[in-house]
Parts: C-alpha cells; structure tokens; sequence
C-alpha cells in the first residue's frame, strides 16, 4: 500500500473526497465533481488523480460506470444481493408512478454504494451526464431525506422523477444533469417526497 504521506496535497485532497463522498452521500462522486471540489480545470485532470490513487492501491476504479470510483476497504466483501424491480423512474418530465414487481435480479453488491431496497428502470435521458442513461436500472436507498448535490427518486404529485436534489432558501429544486431540461421548482402546494437515493446503476447489454 502506498503510504499517505508521501501523496502531493492535491492528490490527498482528492482521495479524502472520493472517501467523504461514499461516507457521507451514499456514492462516489463522479469526475466532473471530484475536479469542481478540488479546484482542477477539467475532468482529464482528475482523471490522471484517479488513475494515480488507483496505481498506489487506494482506490478501485471499475470501468464504464460514471461512479465507478471507490476507496480501498471501504467496502470489503462482494456479496450477493436479490432486489426487486418495480417499474419505472423518469429521467426527463416526471411519470406516472409504477410500483409493480416486475422481476427479482441477483447483483454483485459492488455495483452499489449502498444497499438498495428496490431498482427502478429509467425512461428519459435527463441524466445522462451523470452516467444515467434510458434503459438503466437504477439502485434506490430508501431515505425520506437527501443532502444538496445527491441524486433522488422523488415523487411530485404521485409521479416519480430522478434529479439532483438542491434545497435554496425559496424551494426545492430537482436538477436535470441534461441541458435539454429545464430544473423543476416544487411549489409549496405540491405533493412531494424523496423516495430515496440513488446509490448505483444495472446497464443491461
């Protein structure tokens, strides 16, 4: 194992956000983040940071998966998970909620930040800059709360959307990750809950 002391400053400071991240949201954060965080121009630049904690053996990182970025033994053991499928989750204009079970799959708990309750199946292409595509499943940790900057299954009006959550001072907003969409504002007389959190994705080929 490489040792600590002998990373630059940055590089410490983007291994301690990639750890802060998965501790404190659920997720790893993607490359864009990592490079707004740590004050570096572009993505490139805290791709070469990856690639360089990943050769010291202090992090994993797992190829075509946007948040495929991980600490080493921050997760430990591969297990097998069963989690239900129940329907759809818009990536666009929120859709009519559908909870039916659908299918029951067996993952590699790798693929997750976290433990998921249940798998969504993405319709829209909202999300597509973080890596969440139409047709994806994605994994959803259910939490009635979320913390800005993390990705949400929430329902409006009966109807499930994912977005990015940002609580501001006048509302909440649920932000698109696709400069196609406009951020949805929920008015005070909306009906609105956070369903869960977003904590990995199933792309199927």
């Amino acid at each position: 194992m490489y040792p600590m002391s002998s990373l630059s400053p940055r590089r410490a400071a983007v291994l301690s956000f990639i750890r802060d991240r998965v501790a404190g949201y659920g997720q790893p954060p993607t490359l864009a983040e990592i490079a707004e965080a740590c004050g570096l121009a572009t993505r490139g630049a805290a791709r070469k940071h990856v690639l360089a904690l990943a050769g010291a053996g202090l992090i994993e990182v797992t190829a075509g998966q946007a948040r495929g970025i991980r600490p080493v033994g921050m997760r430990a053991r591969a297990d097998l998970l069963r989690v239900p499928l129940l329907g759809r989750v818009a990536a666009g204009f929120p859709i009519g909620a559908d909870a039916e079970l659908t299918d029951t799959l067996t993952l590699d708990a790798r693929l997750f930040s976290v433990s998921p309750d249940y798998l969504l199946r993405v319709q829209g292409d909202s999300m597509i800059e973080d890596g969440i595509l139409d047709g994806d499943l994605v994994g959803v940790h259910r939490i009635s709360d979320a913390h800005n900057g993390q990705t949400v299954v929430a329902r409006l009006d009966g109807e499930l959307t994912i977005k990015r959550f940002e609580r501001r001072e006048e509302a909440i907003h649920l932000l698109p990750r696709n400069p196609v969409y406009t951020p949805i504002r929920v008015r005070a007389d909306q009906d609105f809950a956070i369903e869960g959190i977003f904590c990995g994705l199933v792309r199927r080929g």
